[in-house]
């Protein structure tokens, strides 16, 4: 069931000694917990990771939650659930399959139970198992007494009236009472897996500081379900997990999300460009909660306009960026659709502007809260004319950081809207995260245009809102009410220099061109390749699909295999060389949460005959599925 698991411990006991329960170390696991989308399956996730955290394991996490708000109770449909994967070693992804599974209601059961492994552990809350919730999810006999759960190790445990009966005291009526089984779930699980607990205790009184009956009930509860795991018969074993130390450069790290370390990212590119933040957006899931998050950030002099609609979210944010402040608008890809004529404004103005894309399943509306890839050809090409725009993509959720400052940086240097893509994965999935210190993090300073910078024939000096950098085909950036720098905007066509409307055709075409010119020519890093066998097949991914593809070459090469990798962070403009590695290898793998756009644009730049494995079922690749397929492309 699990790697390497060994006995550490195990006693006999005399006939009026306390048992000595059996410890076993492991040097993984994978906890998924699942129940209505009420059960608070994401709060009960996110203290285990916290906890697992601060430990000092390496973890990452896959919280998959319904569309609906309030999903109905019992329902397939409504099911809310958590997987979390921790080692005592550097892990990649949130696991093929969970170890464990905690069931809060039967359609939870259901909805998981084929994604456990035979000889997995079911811990099922049987006080939920009544015949009009069994009904629910289409269950005529209770699975628990038909036989069908033989395969696995199953612990019945009446977690609601465990969880009642340890709150007695307090007074709360049944329904309150009730609510605070997950924090008995999840104090089980602390027992189980040696998790602390100081710092649970210390969020859940916090959490409800105005409520303190509630905070101390919750961690009462919680104290129940650690009790009950230390006494029961039925949980003969305990597991440890040791800190990954091996994993983790010397520092200071934090668990953190992919949407939260984007937030940090673009309230750092700001420091470092000394430039005040301005963020422009209209609520949508899953990007909204980098708006609550700049939101508590007015300190660094963050600013947040909440819009009516996506299109005022990306005009205001333009036109903060036309003021002189460092802009960003947030969305994900139906908002990115109502935005595109003021990107490619932004094209036209040539200002510096981030377009923020948590990736969602599509088209329209689609799958609010499942994972895509498929909005790569539309930041490459959904606007109007030619309106090229840099693409910039993060892999991890740490990595958002990262994506941040450089999407700040294209930005800010070359007079651009730049796209950052991130998706639903990274956004709500977390990871141990070092804090950097200031001194890493890149000089964005960029300097206002203060005075005239051309002199006409007659000797008099002007200033001219399009007379470009030389090196990077950036235009001056003049912020409104500079004396002697007014000039013309809008969406009509410039004329080279001047600025001054044009509808020559000549100075169109050199103007598409110098523009498209200033994309191409972004000075970006080289795509590196891992490549320690000199093999005949490359896997090359992008974005979030780096865990899963580089989770999938380990298991070839620790099976004898050999596969080189190699992984895009700039889609537009690609890096120098990356025709160049392409052509080294007979066969070209391209993974992707789409059905092959990236393997569109390699075939259609380089002519390179890039084989597609594609996934569009809202939910991120698996390793052990990647690694057939790398496999089948290695001997074919």
């Amino acid at each position: 069931m699990r790697t390497s698991e060994k006995a550490e411990t195990s006693g006999e006991t005399g006939e009026f000694a306390d048992p000595v329960k059996e410890v076993r170390r492991l040097d993984r696991v994978i906890i998924r917990f699942a129940g209505d989308s009420g059960d608070g399956m994401q709060l009960t996730g996110d203290r285990f990771t916290s906890e697992t955290a601060s430990f000092g394991n390496d973890l990452s996490t896959l919280p998959n939650f319904p569309a609906e708000i309030r999903a109905p109770a019992g329902t397939l449909p409504g099911v809310s659930s958590f997987q979390l994967h921790f080692a005592d070693h550097d892990i990649l992804t949130p696991g093929d399959a969970p170890n464990v599974l905690v069931a809060m209601n039967p359609a939870a059961l259901k909805a998981n139970l084929a994604d456990v492994p035979r000889g997995g552990e079911i811990i099922v809350n049987t006080d939920e198992f009544a015949k009009r919730a069994m009904a629910k999810v289409g269950y005529a006999v209770s699975p628990l007494e038909d036989g069908s759960l033989e395969g696995y190790r199953v612990h019945p445990v009446p977690l609601t009236t465990l969880t009642i009966e340890a709150l007695k005291d307090f007074g709360l009526s049944r329904k309150e009472a009730e609510r605070s089984k997950n924090m008995f779930a999840l104090g089980l699980l602390s027992w189980m897996y040696h998790r602390p607990t100081e710092g649970t205790e210390a969020f859940l009184r916090a959490k409800f500081a105005k409520k303190p009956r509630i905070a101390e009930a919750n961690v009462a509860a919680f104290r129940a379900g650690w009790n009950f795991g230390e006494t029961t018969e039925d949980f003969a074993v305990s597991y440890e997990i040791a800190p990954a130390t091996a994993a983790f450069p010397p520092g200071t790290y934090r668990n953190i999300s992919g949407n939260l370390a984007l937030s940090y990212g673009l309230v750092a590119a700001s420091r470092q460009a000394d430039l005040p933040l301005y963020l422009g957006s209209y609520p949508i899931t899953p990007a909204s909660d980098i708006l609550h998050e700049l939101s508590k950030h007015k300190n660094f002099g963050v600013r947040t306009f909440q819009a009516e609609d996506e299109i005022a979210g990306i005009g205001a944010a333009l036109g903060a960026a036309f003021g002189g402040s460092l802009a960003v608008t947030t969305t994900s890809g139906p908002g990115v659709a109502l935005k595109s004529e003021t990107i490619g404004l932004a094209v036209s103005l040539e200002l510096p502007l981030l377009i923020v894309d948590i990736q969602r399943g599509g088209p329209s509306t689609g799958l609010p809260t499942k994972t895509e890839q498929a909005d790569l050809l539309q930041a490459m090409y959904g606007r109007n004319g030619e309106a090229p725009v840099p693409v910039v993509a993060p892999r991890t959720p740490g990595d958002c950081f990262d994506a941040a400052l450089e999407a700040a940086r294209i930005a800010l240097t070359y007079r651009t809207p730049v796209f950052l893509l991130s998706d639903g994965y990274l956004a709500n999935g977390s990871e141990p995260w070092r804090i950097p210190d200031t001194g890493e993090l890149p000089d964005l300073r960029t300097a206002f245009a203060t005075g005239p910078n051309h002199e006409l024939a007659d000797g008099s000096e002007v200033f001219w809102p399009y007379k470009r950098d030389p090196e990077t085909l950036a235009r001056p950036w003049a912020v409104p009410g500079t004396a002697g720098l007014e000039h013309r905007i809008g969406g009509i066509e410039k004329q080279d220099g001047t600025g001054n409307i044009s509808y020559d055709p000549a100075n169109h075409d050199f103007m598409v061109r110098t523009r498209q010119a200033k994309i191409d020519n972004i000075t970006v890093p080289d795509v590196e390749v891992d490549d320690p066998d000199r093999a005949r097949t490359l896997v090359l991914g992008w974005g979030s699909t780096y865990g899963p593809i580089t989770a999938a070459v380990r298991r070839i090469r620790r099976e004898g295999g050999a596969i080189a990798q190699a992984h895009l962070r700039h889609l537009n403009p690609f890096p120098k060389n990356l025709g160049e590695v392409l052509q080294q290898y007979d066969t070209v793998v391209v993974p992707e949460m789409n059905l092959g756009q990236l393997a569109t644009l390699l075939r259609a730049k380089y002519l390179v005959d890039a084989r597609s494995h594609t996934q569009v079922n809202g939910m991120p690749f698996k390793a052990e599925q990647l690694a057939a397929v790398l496999k089948e492309a290695i001997d074919a």
